[in-house]
């Protein structure tokens, strides 16, 4: 995947966590994609891991694209300093307007709504919708359990083998830089998975 020009969406928690690591890695993440050429578009908050991305892609002078629906605005606080916001009528919405923009995907840690987002975009692919690179960032184990549970599910018949390579799991921001880099799509996958 060529990064120069590109639009890489991240998805991340609100919320900073405990441990301040993570803000440095939120911020860590924003700049590398801003210096590598590539536009950050993210939930649109000016708060929590979203706010640190969006921080560490416009100190690097990047282009920052925020997608804020309007039931969240009062609450997740949108960023003053954004290249674009886009508002949306509701969470449906946003995801799809994220998507849409997104040539890649990354996780940082984050909760219910990150992991959603995320599995979405990985059954999106699934389903032959588009072959992206979805990354999940693994820092200091983080999505260790998400990794066993898709270990879980290949084991248990209810996703194909080949599933578990759709998420990548990285264990930080060099991982993810590396990983999205070197992105080849498949040549065809439409509709494969659902038959194995």
């Amino acid at each position: 995947m060529n990064l120069r020009g590109s639009t890489v969406a991240v998805y991340c928690g609100s919320s900073p966590g405990h441990d301040p690591s993570f803000h440095a890695l939120a911020t860590a993440l924003g700049r590398a994609l801003a210096e590598e050429g590539a536009a950050v578009v993210y939930g649109g908050a000016s708060v929590g891991l979203m706010g640190a991305v969006a921080d560490g892609a416009l100190s690097a002078g990047g282009r920052v694209v925020g997608v804020l629906p309007e039931t969240l605005r009062a609450r997740e606080l949108a960023h003053a300093s954004l290249s674009e916001l886009h508002i949306t009528d509701d969470m449906h919405a946003r995801k799809l307007k994220m998507a849409t923009l997104a040539d890649g995907f990354v996780a940082l840690p984050g909760g219910y709504g990150t992991w959603e987002e995320l599995l979405e975009v990985a059954t999106w692919r699934q389903i032959g919708l588009h072959r992206k690179p979805m990354a999940a960032v693994n820092y200091g184990g983080y999505y260790d359990p998400l990794r066993a549970q898709i270990d879980r599910a290949v084991e248990a018949g209810f996703m194909a083998p080949v599933l578990r390579d759709f998420v990548r799991f990285v264990d930080g921001v060099d991982g993810a830089m590396e990983y999205l880099r070197g992105y080849e799509p498949p040549l065809e996958e439409r509709g494969r998975f659902l038959k194995e």
